[in-house]
């Protein structure tokens, strides 16, 4: 049987014949690929090509726009090839192509760290719990592993199921890693497609991680009443021997829960944890584990001397973690062959002799991979380590002590030079030589202690140290409350929102991820977090962001997720756990789609992204952002449709994705109705955008959530908030410069402001036009739209 569609066609028997009958998996019909003379044949899973038609549909509005480190490529002995002022390499590559293929290369790191990460859960949670465990996600989560059902057309009942599933994800990375290879891809906007591909390879491992976890280890599922727990280094109890965790990889952490509670010695350990490492550990483990911080804050706990043992497991580590512990007494146990940090490989030894090494100081640290013989080994270390190193708990610098430091600043500024933040270190040495060392402690909450300005001080002077010691009353003193990751959205709740998301009457879904490579403290995620929550904004949280959002208390010592609901609704502040729960942000705007819109879900990509960029305002922002991972994160939310916001360190990515509102043709679609071609907001104006300042983010936010199929009443809504910031940030005299282009008739015109902005659209020469409210970007979505009214289905 086939159904003829476009020159493409749905073939379900070879379609199931060519993935097999696997016990439990259900196979949807089929994928649509791009156009072709003649049927290539059954396509169960996308390939690079499948969705490229989608891809430069997209590129075609949002352009890139490059930001290159340099002019060269020095990544093959033809080179180095200068590729400055139109010139080619020895490969015939320019600029522009170099630099996407960068951008692919980084995402396929991105991507490749996530499926690796996912295999290596799959695979030990599969052997301790069985591979028939069940993907229960709660009893009101129905669309479970929504991303992994919309790209495979595969629903998992089990976790076994899931290996084909990861099967296509590592297969699919290789293949497009394989085109950054020299003599391979050549043009720009394929690369950009293979960005976007890649990008929603890692979502797909994302999500396989984080259910894979949620229903092995007894994470919360969906819960939007998840408890709250302690942040903060000043939670962290000293008196005790203490066990920190680092990592991405949660399966360590849990073991060493397990160990103590099986020892019945729980509440004699302190166990705590950084990155993301730490969020799962909360999800596992409700009520006793703490969160320290997020990733920037690895060195000062450790500087602070307050760890006995530290576990590290994979992804966002230090690389010379070792020697920062060796420094304060601490010692290191790796978990993980991908990060094995030159240690002695103990996995096989007594686990008694290997304490015996360890608090003897034979060996600064042992890898351990095995995760319940390294889980007894910490627990036993720390418990014999920690009262021989009571004197480096705690142990700051005295006043006199960074006096001293601070005169033997030369003030030449290499510090500041080095500085990512371009922090005033100098201006601080100079005042601290003097005795006031307020100007040290400013520096504190801006600095992410990267230490590059001990490495280039010429007078070897511990910079980091000094600001720690400077900052002692603000360091014991942070205490904040996080909301535990509650993992997907509850199927009900979208049902709730979903109509109101669409037709614009709540104004958006804010999305704060990433890393914590915030130009100015993790205070200004929490300040935004709050200022779009009280806006009736929906805001969902991840990872190192998430931990940013607790940073901040009100008048009454209440911090965001204490004043805030969890549950996913207007005003609600949503913690979804750590980075692999990004997922269930993307699976959760897919879900508005397929429950409220009733789009069909499994191998309808295409379609459900056309939906997303034209319907639902969402936008992602990644302040902090810095690795490798976040890139393809924020890459398969563009795939989606979906703009993703970075702060001004994000331009080291080296491209943006931006709109020209003065170029019509980019904004032209259809009416899925009448298939006729109309022209369309600017709406979203970008898809990936670096702001300069927390101020510009905050105006870009409310600007990114419009989209051309709101009703009159939301887009009012939305135009009221944006308008209403842009004159909080850039004066009450203003009104935002392009607000002419997104008000269609005067039904848009907000009521507040209606004077003032009918007064600017006579003066600008606005004419009103025509509402289109069923937009799309796809001809073939247009043809879906009449095969369904016909009754035929597709």
């Amino acid at each position: 049987m086939s159904i003829p569609f476009r020159n493409v066609r749905f073939r379900i028997d070879e379609l199931k014949t060519s993935l097999g009958e696997a016990k439990g998996v259900d196979i949807s019909i089929g994928y649509v690929v791009e156009e072709w003379e003649e049927p290539p044949g059954p396509t169960p899973f996308p390939s690079i090509a499948t969705l490229r038609h989608w891809d430069h549909t997209l590129l075609k509005r949002y352009k890139p726009l490059y930001l290159p480190y340099c002019d060269l490529c020095c990544l093959c002995t033809y080179g180095r090839c200068d590729l400055s002022r139109g010139k080619r390499g020895a490969c015939g590559l320019n600029l522009s192509e170099q630099q996407s293929r960068l951008v692919t290369l980084v995402c396929a790191i991105g991507a490749a760290t996530h499926a690796s990460h996912a295999r290596e859960l799959l695979e030990k949670l599969k052997r301790e719990y069985g591979e028939d465990t069940p993907i229960d996600l709660g009893g009101e989560v129905y669309v479970e592993m929504p991303i992994t059902r919309l790209v495979t057309g595969v629903k998992p009942r089990t976790i076994k199921d899931l290996e084909i599933v990861l099967d296509y994800v590592e297969k699919q990375i290789v293949q497009t890693l394989a085109s950054v290879q020299i003599g391979q891809e050549g043009n720009w906007m394929d690369y950009e497609s293979k960005v976007l591909h890649l990008g929603m390879l890692d979502h797909i491992a994302l999500e396989v991680a984080d259910v894979v976890q949620i229903v092995s280890l007894g994470m919360p599922k969906a819960d939007p009443n998840a408890p709250l727990v302690d942040l903060g280094i000043g939670t962290i109890d000293a008196s005790k021997p203490v066990i920190l965790v680092i990592g991405h990889n949660v399966l360590p952490s849990t073991a060493i829960i397990d160990y103590l509670e099986a020892s019945g010695i729980r509440d004699k350990v302190e166990v705590c944890g950084l990155c993301c490492t730490a969020h799962d550990l909360t999800r596992y483990e409700k009520k006793k584990a703490k969160i320290v911080g997020p990733i920037s804050w690895q060195l000062r706990f450790i500087r602070t001397g307050v760890p006995d043992v530290i576990v590290i497991d994979e992804q966002c580590i230090y690389t010379n973690i070792v020697e920062e512990a060796r420094n304060v007494g601490a010692v290191v146990i790796a978990t993980s062959d991908k990060a094995m940090r030159g240690l002695p490989d103990r996995t096989y030894a007594d686990p008694d002799a290997v304490v015996e090494e360890l608090v003897s100081g034979k060996i600064p640290g042992a890898l351990i991979l095995d995760e319940d013989k390294a889980a007894q080994v910490a627990v036993k270390t720390a418990l014999k380590l920690a009262p021989m190193r009571m004197k480096y708990k705690l142990s700051f610098l005295n006043e006199q002590n960074i006096i001293d430091y601070a005169k033997k600043c030369s003030l030449c500024r290499e510090c500041e030079r080095n500085c990512p933040q371009n922090l005033p270190i100098s201006v601080a040495m100079a005042a601290a030589a003097k005795g006031d060392l307020s100007k040290l402690a400013f520096l504190y909450q801006r600095c992410f202690a990267c230490r590059r300005c001990e490495y280039d001080c010429p007078r070897n002077i511990p910079v980091l140290t000094l600001i720690l010691s400077s900052a002692k009353s603000i360091v014991l003193s942070e205490r904040y409350r996080c909301r535990v990751g509650r993992g997907p959205i509850q199927d009900t709740e979208i049902r709730a929102v979903g109509r109101d998301i669409v037709l614009g009457t709540i104004p958006g879904v804010v999305a704060f991820v990433g890393c914590a490579n915030w130009p100015d403290g993790a205070q200004d995620v929490a300040l935004m977090a709050k200022e779009f929550a009280s806006r009736r904004y929906i805001v969902v949280a991840s990872g190192c962001s998430a931990m940013a959002i607790a940073m901040h208390k009100n008048e009454e010592g209440k911090t965001p997720y204490e004043e805030f609901s969890g549950i996913f609704e207007a005003g609600g502040i949503v913690n979804v756990g750590s980075c692999v729960a990004n997922s269930h942000i993307a699976g959760a705007v897919i879900k508005i789609a397929n429950i409220f819109a009733k789009l069909p879900l499994r191998a309808n990509y295409a379609e459900i992204a056309d939906y997303i960029l034209n319907r639902v305002g969402a936008v992602g922002v990644a302040w902090g952002a810095m690795s490798q991972k976040a890139a393809a994160i924020a890459s398969g939310f563009w795939r989606l449709g979906v703009p993703v916001i970075v702060g001004p360190h994000g331009l080291k990515y080296r491209r943006m994705l931006l709109g020209d509102e003065t170029d019509e043709e980019s904004w032209i679609g259809y009416d899925a109705m009448s298939g006729e071609k109309v022209k369309l907001d600017p709406a979203p104006q970008h898809l990936f955008y670096a702001a300069e300042s927390l101020e510009e983010a905050m105006v870009m936010i409310p600007k990114l959530c419009i989209r051309p199929a709101d009703t009159p009443q939301g887009r009012a809504i939305k135009l009221t908030n944006y308008i209403s910031l842009y004159k909080q940030f850039y004066g009450n005299d203003k009104l935002p410069p392009d607000i002419h282009l997104y008000i269609r008739t005067e039904g848009d015109i907000p009521i507040t402001y209606r004077d003032e902005v009918i007064s600017y659209l006579k003066e600008v020469g606005w004419r009103e036009k025509s509402v289109t409210p069923n937009p799309t970007l796809l001809r073939d979505v247009v043809e879906k739209y009449k095969l369904r009214r016909e009754g035929v289905a597709i």
